[in-house]
């Protein structure tokens, strides 16, 4: 019976297809087409490999070039392809192939023949395939992953901001910890708005402040005698920050309403030191909502490359650098346990001094995100709750942190009613 197998070379305007059937001996005999990438002829890439009878279909990585043809044709190929009559159980599969994992000799370059290479690799197991999630997390990944990007912007504007008031010598960032902050945001307020007198803008800082108010007059001296340019550019600033606030706040709500029906992974992600609201909505966007594509957590560490290399020679293993995984679930995890360690009394702080004399800080943090990935895959694969065994907690700071949680739920939709811990586990 015969098997076929299609490649396709990913381009922006044009896509080159071959289809052969992968179960015929000696050479492949390959059928070539040329298709366009706008969406009338996406769908009839689709209908041609429904003609062709195609089981399975490989596609490069290209850009971001890949997602509208995996797209069209998971929606109008996949589903016909696994309900026609004498349908295999792999058929309607989709693979999509790092780029890199596919490479030709140098100076050979062809894309009906990167086309054909695509097949044969596939059949031999040498391409390095890429997991792609379904419709509803690939909604959530670009919803954080549009935040992060946003929130990247908004630092940059900071230290646009603190270059700014530098050149114009008013030295508030000296004093203050958050150039964003409150204080500093109605002392710059005022200063874009014309204020020209240093005890009336030092009065707008809050009481909190560590700052005296001699300090922050002396720093603000300078305005007496400021450029209006200055002025004009600090309340551009102002606002393109404003900007970008209203606009996490929004996908802040966005990722909610998403996660609503997930509410109870977001809670159980959220008690583990180092994570919380915002960090367990971005490892779901990640993994997905029970983590059901890892048979195990070593899986999930090895796909996130938080585990150590893999070269072994003689039982020797040689390599003690990561392998290259999702890079984004490795932010997250390496900011987790940078937070982690610091929760006074907990396992991951006495984890953390155990370690970090003999390994330094980055391999130790590197330990604690990977015992951080095994515990998110057993929470969300498991469903159950993470309980701390730190000998030194105290049940002060953990009322302080559970309050901390609630109120981020809460301010989120979120109902949430303190339960105790059902089924305990530690990392």
């Amino acid at each position: 019976m015969p098997y076929k197998v299609a490649g396709i070379d990913v381009h922006k305007r044009m896509l080159h297809v071959v289809v052969s059937d992968v179960q015929v001996d000696g050479e492949y005999d390959f059928t070539r087409r040329v298709f366009g990438s706008l969406p009338e002829a996406l769908r009839s890439l689709a209908a041609w490999l429904l003609e062709q009878q195609v089981e399975e279909v490989v596609m490069e990585s290209t850009a971001q070039y890949w997602k509208p043809v995996w797209g069209t044709l998971e929606r109008y190929w996949k589903p016909i392809c696994q309900m026609r009559e004498g349908a295999l159980a792999t058929s309607g599969t989709l693979h999509l192939a790092l780029a890199l994992s596919n490479r030709g000799r140098r100076g050979r370059k062809k894309d009906f023949r990167d086309a054909e290479r695509l097949v044969k690799r596939l059949v031999a197991h040498e391409l390095t395939l890429s997991f792609v999630p379904d419709v509803e997390q690939r909604l959530w990944r670009t919803v954080v992953r549009t935040k992060y990007q946003l929130t990247r912007n908004r630092v940059q504007l900071q230290n646009r901001l603190e270059a700014l008031l530098e050149e114009a010598h008013i030295k508030l960032s000296s004093l203050v910890s958050d150039l964003l902050g409150a204080s500093a945001r109605r002392m710059l307020g005022a200063i874009a708005g014309g204020e020209t007198n240093r005890e009336t803008l030092a009065a707008l800082a809050d009481r909190g402040l560590r700052a005296t108010q001699e300090q922050l007059q002396d720093a603000l001296g300078v305005c007496q005698e400021l450029n209006p340019v200055y002025r004009r550019l600090i309340k551009m600033v102002l606002d393109e920050v404003a900007s970008i606030d209203k606009r996490i706040e929004q996908l802040n709500q966005e990722m909610a309403n998403l996660l609503r029906p997930h509410e109870d992974q977001v809670k159980r992600l959220a008690e583990v030191p180092g994570l919380g609201v915002d960090s367990a909505q971005q490892v779901i966007a990640e993994v997905g909502a029970t983590a059901a594509t890892f048979p195990s957590e070593k899986h999930l560490s090895s796909w996130v490359g938080a585990c150590p290399g893999d070269e072994e020679s003689a039982e020797v293993n040689r390599s003690r650098r990561s392998p290259q995984g999702n890079r984004h679930m490795r932010r997250i995890l390496n900011q987790a346990a940078n937070a982690a360690v610091k929760y006074k009394g907990s396992i991951f702080e006495i984890l953390y001094c155990r370690y970090v004399p003999r390994l330094g800080h980055n391999q130790t943090i590197g330990i604690i995100a990977h015992k951080l990935c095994r515990l998110v895959w057993k929470i969300l694969h498991r469903g159950i709750r993470y309980e701390e065994r730190g000998p030194e907690v105290k049940k002060a700071s953990k009322q302080k942190r559970t309050r901390k949680m609630i109120q981020a739920l809460r301010r989120l939709g979120y109902r949430v009613e303190p339960s105790p811990s059902q089924s305990p586990i530690t990392p």
